[in-house]
């Protein structure tokens, strides 16, 4: 699980923002801090893994305080989400190493999509192996996403939502566990399923019974 600090100004704002994430499979808000000063006490004390991080504070600049919080938490990462659109802004922020910048006002729906890139992309690199290969790299930069052809009648978005259950669940899954896990259909859900294995990133396995066996899907280590 993915323990996420939310750092926004506004405590109705880092509510909502809570539910998005909870609703995310795979993260868990551990925390939220309205100022910069909370936030380094929580980050040091929580440990997060991701930081949600507002760059309006009220006694510090978000793109400032990254540094406090990595001095005691040298492992954190930080997804910016402000709605300071200066072209300066971000690029500082850029610069300051985030995973990525997202403007205000968003949907449940943008923040996910970052969520599921970032638990794809970057945690994956850190657990997959001891040497990345270049679509290692890619995922983390989004260069494989973009040109990634899906079957007819898929999206993306649900695509990363597949993948994030396949990566919450404890061992292999069906195809109806998966739909009933995401309120899709066993049909729609097994057809990302037969896809993510065409491309190499699940192992299939037959559970024998009564009548046909069950294909059930795990992610290859």
């Amino acid at each position: 699980m993915i323990k996420v600090l939310i750092v926004d100004d506004d405590f109705m704002v880092a509510k909502v923002h809570a539910g998005f994430i909870q609703r995310t499979p795979g993260f868990s808000v551990v925390g939220a801090a309205h100022t910069g000063a909370q936030a380094v006490a929580e980050t040091e004390r929580l440990q997060p893994d991701l930081v949600l991080l507002d760059i309006h504070l009220p006694d510090i600049n978000g793109l400032d305080l990254m540094q406090r919080l990595r001095a005691v938490a040298p492992e954190l990462d930080v997804l910016v989400i402000s709605a300071a659109r200066e072209v300066e802004t971000v690029r500082k922020a850029l610069r300051g190493g985030i995973v990525h910048y997202l403007i205000k006002p968003f949907s449940q729906t943008d923040l996910q999509e970052r969520l599921e890139h970032y638990r794809s992309a970057y945690q994956g690199l850190d657990a997959a192996k001891d040497v990345a290969e270049q679509s290692d790299v890619n995922r983390v930069f989004g260069l494989d996403r973009s040109e990634r052809p899906l079957p007819k009648g898929c999206s993306i978005e649900t695509l990363r939502l597949v993948e994030a259950a396949l990566n919450a669940a404890p061992g292999d899954v069906s195809a109806a566990e998966v739909a009933e896990a995401l309120g899709t259909s066993r049909v729609s859900a097994r057809r990302y399923l037969e896809y993510l294995h065409d491309e190499g990133t699940l192992d299939v396995r037959l559970k024998y019974g009564v009548g046909r066996p069950e294909r059930r899907y795990v992610l290859k280590v």
